[in-house]
This record gives C-alpha cells, sequence and structure tokens, in this order.
C-alpha cells in the first residue's frame, strides 16, 4: 500500500495552506465544538471561508461516534458537489472526515453496505488536520465506528480513504490537557511498537516504526511536561504519523485487539485503555519478539546497551510500565470501576476481534486473553 499523501508540517505551516483551496467551490469543514473554539481553529475556518464559497462546517463530531452519529449526520448534509472535506481535530474528527470523504463522491455507497465490508472506490479530494498526537488517523486507511448494539467497534478499511494533504502543526496540540497528552501518546507508541512486532511487519512498517518510537521516547513526556514546546510537540505529531503509516503497511494485534471492548461496552477512552494493557500485553508478546523488544528499547534516551538482547527485551516492558505510571495514567480496571465479573465477556469480545488477533506473534487461547485482563484486577492477584 503507497501513502500518497503530501505532508505539511511545521509551525505556522496552517497560514500557507491557502492555495490547496484553489478552485475549490464547497467545502465539508469536520470538527467538534472544543477544536472549533480555539483562536488558531478559528483563523483557519476564516482562511478556508475567505478562499471557498460554500462552507459547510460540521461542528457535532462525539468523542467515540458510532455508525448512528454518523448516519444522523449524513441525513441533515447535502453532499452534492462537495469538493474537499477538510478534517481538523482528533481520531474520531478525522475517522468522520475519512468516511464522508467517500460518502460525498457522485455514487457513493451507503454507510451500511460500508460497514459490511462493500470497499470504497473513490473519494473526493481531502485534508486532514490532527490536533492529538496519538491516533495517527491522518495516516492510516481505517476509520473505526463503535457499533452500540454489539458493544463493540468495527473499522471501514480502504487506502481509498488515505488523504491528498496532510498538516502537522505543532500549535494545534498545545491546548491539549495533559491527561489526553499522555494517553494519546501512548496509544501512538502502542501503534508502534504492535506494528514493530505484528505478523505481518515488513521492512517497511519496521522503517516507520523505529523512526517514530524514536522520536516518541525521546519527547512524549518532555510534550506532556511542556505543553508549549513546539519541537516536542511536532516530534510527537510525528510520531503518530509514523504509527498510522506503520498501521496501514502493517498492523496493531493484542493491546488493540484487548482494548476494543474496553471502548465498545465501558467507553473507557481508546488511549487509556491501551494504557492500561500495554505492559501486560508486552509481557505476554515479549518471548515471541525478543530481539525486536531489544531494538526498540536500544532508542530509549539513556538504554543501558550493554544488557543482553533477553534482559534488553525485560527493560522494555520494565519501562513501559514505568511510563504508563510517570504519566499518571490508570493502571488497573478496578480504578475505573469495572470488576473481575465482567472478565468472561471481555474475553470473548476481545477474542473476536481476530482481523487484530491473527497479528499476535504468538498463539493466543482464550486463557492467556483471560490471565492478561486479570493482571488489570490487582484486587484478585494480591
Amino acid at each position: 500500500m503507497n501513502i500518497n499523501s503530501t505532508v505539511i508540517s511545521g509551525y505556522q505551516t496552517l497560514n500557507d495552506i491557502g492555495y490547496l483551496l484553489e478552485h475549490k467551490q464547497h467545502v465539508l469543514l469536520v470538527t467538534d465544538k472544543n477544536i472549533a473554539g480555539i483562536p488558531v481553529v478559528q483563523a483557519l475556518i476564516k482562511q478556508i471561508c475567505a478562499k471557498v464559497a460554500t462552507v459547510k462546517l460540521i461542528d457535532s463530531v462525539p468523542p467515540e461516534p458510532s455508525q448512528h452519529d454518523v448516519a444522523a449526520l449524513l441525513s441533515t448534509l447535502n453532499t452534492r458537489g462537495v469538493d474537499m472535506v477538510i478534517g481538523v481535530g482528533g481520531g474520531s474528527v478525522l475517522d468522520v472526515a475519512k468516511l464522508l470523504s467517500v460518502l460525498c463522491v457522485e455514487q457513493p455507497p451507503t454507510l451500511e453496505a460500508l460497514l459490511a465490508g462493500e470497499k470504497p472506490q473513490s473519494r473526493t479530494a481531502s485534508l486532514l488536520i490532527p490536533t492529538t498526537a496519538g491516533t495517527g488517523s491522518e495516516a492510516t486507511p481505517n476509520a473505526i465506528l463503535a457499533i452500540p448494539e454489539k458493544e463493540t467497534k468495527v473499522g471501514i478499511i480502504s487506502p481509498v480513504m488515505l488523504p491528498d494533504y496532510v498538516v502537522l502543526a505543532p500549535e494545534l496540540t498545545t491546548s491539549m490537557p495533559a491527561h489526553i497528552a499522555s494517553s494519546t501518546g501512548i496509544d501512538a507508541l502502542c501503534h508502534l511498537i504492535e506494528c514493530f512486532t505484528a505478523t505481518v511487519s515488513n521492512p517497511v512498517s519496521d522503517n516507520y516504526a523505529l523512526i517514530g518510537l524514536k522520536k516518541l521516547f525521546t519527547s512524549l513526556e518532555t510534550a506532556v511536561a511542556e505543553p508549549h514546546n513546539l519541537a516536542a510537540r511536532l516530534d510527537m505529531l510525528w510520531a503518530s504519523y509514523y504509527g498510522g503509516a506503520a498501521i496501514a503497511h502493517a498492523g496493531t494485534h493484542l493491546v488493540h485487539a484487548m482494548s476494543y471492548p474496553l471502548g465498545g461496552k465501558y467507553h473507557i477512552p481508546h488511549g487509556v485503555a491501551n494504557a492500561i494493557l500495554l505492559a501486560p500485553c508486552m509481557q505476554f508478546v515479549r518471548p515471541a519478539a525478543v530481539a525486536k523488544f531489544a531494538q526498540a528499547y536500544d532508542l530509549i534516551p539513556g538504554a543501558n546497551l550493554s544488557l543482553s538482547e533477553e534482559e534488553k527485551s525485560v527493560a522494555l516492558v520494565d519501562y513501559f510500565s514505568a511510563l504508563v505510571k510517570r504519566l499518571q495514567l490508570p493502571a488497573s480496571l478496578d480504578e475505573l470501576g469495572i470488576n473481575a465479573d465482567h472478565l468472561p465477556y471481555l474475553v470473548e469480545a476481545a477474542l473476536e476481534v481476530q482481523r487484530l488477533m491473527k497479528n499476535v506473534p504468538a498463539p493466543v487461547t482464550a486463557s492467556d486473553v483471560r490471565n492478561v485482563y486479570l493482571t488489570l484486577f490487582p484486587t484478585l492477584t494480591h
């Protein structure tokens, strides 16, 4: 799969994107109410309105959109003649923008058909501008929707949804609260380490993963502690982008499969669910990925390069565990009010995510999944 997006990055690049709007007549601008209120975004909206005759602002995208949210949105939209979709926001906003880009063509597929597996054939022009550094949605062929009836999430996946243009502007991420910067950063870390160790990993995805991991290990904690450190914030946007590009060429596995039911049924934010699962899942995966874990460990600033591969792989899991603690993210499901009575449901739901489970570099049984979830209930295990 080729990623043919043009990426424009750096401080104040948003001031210079007018040329991307040349000859556009009808733009859909997708965001959410919080993002729409940021002064930098308000300036961007003004710039777009000055260039384009018809701009339809959609600022109602919820944090974890369901297929009903998108269907409701479509019912209120006139998609005829839309010649560009612009998404400004976190992963949910960008996913909805990607979906709208394939639903605004002359003879679009229905949303139901896409959810049933039909692949879109074309899309209108698109520009994606992330405001969080985590999902990498601007670089993935995926749009994830919650399916409330089944208490899970479904990915609509097609390289057709990859955008024409991506803008990585660090000033857009400076208003993220620390807990969002932390959890979205851990989401990016999960994308990178899972794609790097997946059964479907390859030299292209490995290259993206290693570049992204180096940037993330160097900049995540600085970006959280110093929200206006634009160099660290831009590094995190790139780490997130490389995580998305790695997904486009490989795929995530155990952390994401096990976090889906936590988001789908209990509405735990995706990055938080991933943070809780990161160290326990990597503990399980480690024996099957010692060499790659060692390679990743070497990228951590101050890593002890004299350790053996085996020792480095163990040190990487310890680093993940300590990092989640330092970022003050939850480390157990107990803390989030979910008790062990939910274990049978969680195990069954996670095992149903076969699209990701098949990427785990070791065989995974129901008992393995149960044991990983069990570690998230320390009151049971101590």
